[in-house]
């Protein structure tokens, strides 16, 4: 069973004083510090390479590129530039994009799920070659630690079969709403998906590490109330309609800081889940939890284990 590892991932009203709060993430006990490619967000690879010159020990994850946005070749020149300037930090996290709105902003062709799926292939095979012969070359080699992001079926195989982390994002766009309104996958559903992966990677399973991205953190000592609040924002796609729906979903964790931990622990062991990553705007209420997870799985506090 994989050691737990905590993430943060960054958007753009998060960052502040980029330095001091790459620093201070580090001091709270992340092992991981992450970036993702939205427009109207910073630039994904500036940020990591700013929090590389700050930061010793924490590692940088692109949580996740939209690989429609890159060129191969100019994505293994990035990635390996701040492999290298990171001393061997790097995790690249690539996806399929899934905003048709910011195609358009910048002036990319949309592509149907198939069409983006096989160019997603195409370029890990891409990368590949690339970093084989890439100059500068990335320290950790052959490539840095490669996470697939998805949600469709189609997706988590390719990640099954090509990642060393699986990125479990639990959304989908909700029909007949505008884009950006998601629904959040029940426990079910993520178990169903989780064995899909599971099954694709047949022998290479026991190696994945599977990551999680939480929605929200809530630490609190009525728990069922704020459930209940956060049921009713979430309500509409068949997920969390209910405050019970909230609690056992992964996606969201509320409750006090041994509640959370004790969840945590209950999630790795029922989906595999010991990868965690939040949103900026929970990484003050997450590192509440972190030690007592650790704490509970027996775990020392601090650098997250080298992913191969």
């Amino acid at each position: 069973m994989n050691r737990f590892r905590f993430g943060v991932n960054f958007r753009a009203a998060d960052i502040g004083d980029w330095a001091e709060e790459s620093r201070r993430t580090e001091a709270m006990g992340y092992d991981t510090l992450a970036a993702p490619d939205h427009l109207g967000h910073p630039s994904p690879f500036g940020m990591l390479a700013a929090a590389a010159a700050s930061t010793e020990r924490v590692r940088l994850g692109t949580l996740v590129l939209n690989n429609e946005f890159w060129n191969p070749a100019l994505l293994a020149r990035e990635a390996a530039t701040v492999d290298r300037l990171s001393h061997g930090r790097l995790e690249l996290g690539l996806g399929l994009g899934h905003m048709k709105a910011e195609f358009e902003a910048a002036g990319i062709p949309w592509r149907g799920h198939a069409e983006r799926l096989a160019a997603l292939e195409a370029s890990l095979d891409a990368l590949d070659t690339l970093f084989a012969g890439q100059e500068p070359a990335p320290v950790q080699r052959p490539r840095p630690p490669l996470l697939i992001g998805g949600h469709g079926p189609t997706t988590l195989r390719l990640a099954a079969r090509r990642a060393d982390i699986v990125g479990f994002g639990g959304l989908t766009q909700r029909r007949g709403a505008r884009m950006g309104v998601f629904d959040i996958d029940g426990p079910e559903e993520v178990l169903r998906r989780v064995d899909l992966v599971r099954e694709e990677a047949g022998a290479r399973a026991a190696d994945l590490e599977l990551n999680v991205l939480v929605q929200s953190v809530v630490v609190t000592g009525d728990a069922e109330k704020e459930a209940a609040r956060l049921a009713e924002r979430y309500a509409g796609g068949g997920g969390l309609d209910t405050a019970a729906d909230v609690m056992a979903s992964p996606f969201v964790l509320v409750g006090t800081a041994d509640e959370i931990a004790a969840e945590l622990l209950a999630a790795r062991e029922r989906y595999g889940f010991s990868y965690i990553t939040v949103h900026g705007e929970s990484r003050e209420e997450m590192a509440r939890v972190i030690p007592r997870v650790r704490e509970l799985a027996g775990e020392w506090a601090g650098g997250g284990p080298a992913v191969s």
